[in-house]
């Protein structure tokens, strides 16, 4: 006799699945987990992470985050899904990846992108699915690259939080190949999971890689482009904050900087393999970087020479002034009195903290804008558009929490100069006067626009609003269930 639930899950149609009682299954094992990692309940945890992995919810959930909810990506038909949602399991087994370069935005040099099957993508899906929330409530609150609920707004916020009153020395670095050098040991050790979990991390670890069709052993770090390569990453980096904390504590006093004061420890922000440790003394920020240089060898890293330097949130004539940090330009200014910041007590500081977008992110979308120009120079004026406005408002949206007014005002210029040319190209032997007139327009009384006759408009840089981000409380997780933060 054929099992029933067997029977129902065959024949269940992808289509009727209520996905919001499978996301509701799903996170209540999840908040569980949370909480009973934050009580230190090893064993609860261990025992709902068994429990999650082999629900039909988990499995489900996992098959539609690497096939509906991933653009872009081959997926087989329908009947194809559900078959892998049956049969998904943490069995200890993996396939290789097909691993192609790609170029670094900016750089000369290219990292490896690891394409893994639809399978063992699903399956990555479901241990992260199992592993998240346990070390959601283990993770240091200053971290905020590839996790739920933070982002690279949230980093900058805290940046600017933590220097808007005081100017500060800082250690900007990257860590070097980052994904292709952690230890696989040490990582497993840290991971410190229940067997089934421990075997299928360690077999996708060791699962090698295909490049240009010749198959090549990993002995040593994550695949980039493997769903749970970025949370295994910042398991192997956790403990960096701390381990900083562990040389300078609150009792440790200072004489660089006033005498017999109590020291305040340096401030540690990072988002992936970059970060920024802040402190009003360069020789302690110097410390910081001897400490967390042997701190990344014993897990098989080191700090990239190349993009890591000291410099000065205000300047101190020896270092540079001012730093990049994810896109964002990140630096004080002196003013006079009636613009400055003040600090706790009103008293003026002489100087102005602004977070603006970098010189090399505004080339580099420029290029961008002008690539996508010239490539459709021969497209309808509706396709352009089309092409353009996600472009525009994914990089607006990405700094519409800093001062980013003016430089928005300046892409549009750019942008108008850029498509005027678009207009000279498709009508050499017309006028300024007439390209204007043929191809912009006034938006129902919101200005003069990049438009067709039909009425569909370009977006403007300046059409977005500046809204300032809000510093994350430290201990606050999506897992906490606190939908009023969150909201």
């Amino acid at each position: 006799m054929t099992n029933t639930s067997e029977t129902t899950t065959v024949e269940m149609k992808w289509s009727d699945i209520n996905w919001k009682l499978v996301n509701r299954a799903v996170f209540r094992l999840q908040k569980r987990i949370y909480k009973a990692s934050l009580n230190g309940d090893t064993k609860t945890v261990r025992k709902l992470q068994k429990l999650l992995v082999k629900s039909k919810s988990a499995k489900l959930l996992a098959v539609r985050k690497v096939t509906q909810d991933n653009r872009g990506k081959n997926i087989p038909g329908m009947d194809g899904i559900a078959k892998i949602a049956q049969k998904i399991q943490l069995d200890g087994k993996a396939k290789p990846i097909r691993r192609i370069e790609i170029p670094q935005s900016s750089k000369q040099e290219k990292r490896p992108l690891g394409i893994p099957i639809m399978e063992d993508l699903a399956k990555q899906v479901l241990a992260k699915i199992a592993l998240e929330p346990e070390w959601e409530a283990k993770f240091e609150a200053n971290f905020y690259g590839f996790r739920p609920g933070r982002s690279a707004k949230d980093a900058i916020a805290a940046i600017y939080s933590d220097i808007k009153r005081r100017s500060y020395y800082v250690l900007d670095a990257e860590i070097e190949k980052c994904f292709d050098q952690i230890n696989h040991r040490r990582l497993l050790d840290k991971l410190n999971t229940y067997p089934a979990m421990r075997r299928q991390i360690k077999v996708w670890l060791k699962a090698g890689v295909i490049e240009k069709d010749v198959f090549y052993k990993t002995e040593n770090g994550t695949a980039k482009g493997g769903v749970i390569s970025p949370l295994l990453a910042n398991i192997a980096l956790h403990g960096m904050e701390e381990a900083l904390q562990e040389v300078f504590s609150q009792k440790y006093t200072t004489y660089e900087i006033q005498p017999n004061i109590n020291f305040n420890p340096p401030l540690f922000h990072r988002y992936a393999d970059n970060f920024v440790i802040l402190h009003e003394s360069k020789k302690v920020i110097e410390e910081c970087q001897e400490i967390i240089n042997d701190y990344l060898e014993n897990i098989g890293l080191k700090l990239k020479d190349s993009t890591t330097r000291v410099a000065h949130t205000l300047g101190d004539g020896k270092v540079q002034t001012g730093f990049d940090y994810l896109g964002f330009n990140i630096r004080q200014y002196p003013v006079k009195d009636i613009n400055s910041a003040t600090d706790g007590n009103g008293k003026k500081l002489g100087f102005k903290t602004l977070i603006k977008p970098a010189k090399e992110a505004i080339k580099r979308h420029t290029r961008v804008l002008k690539h996508t120009i010239r490539l459709y120079r021969n497209a309808p004026q509706e396709k352009l558009i089309e092409m353009l406005t996600p472009k525009i408002r994914e990089w607006c949206n990405y700094y519409d929490s800093v001062v980013s007014s003016r430089v928005f005002a300046k892409m549009d210029n750019i942008l108008f100069h850029q498509l005027l040319r678009w207009g000279y190209y498709r009508g050499p032997t017309q006028g300024k006067k007439h390209i204007v007139n043929k191809y912009w327009g006034v938006d129902k009384g919101k200005g003069w626009k990049f438009i067709t006759p039909d009425g569909k408009v370009l977006r403007n840089h300046k059409d977005t609003p500046i809204k300032r981000a809000i510093r994350l409380q430290e201990k606050k997780s999506l897992f906490d269930e606190d939908w009023v933060y969150w909201r």
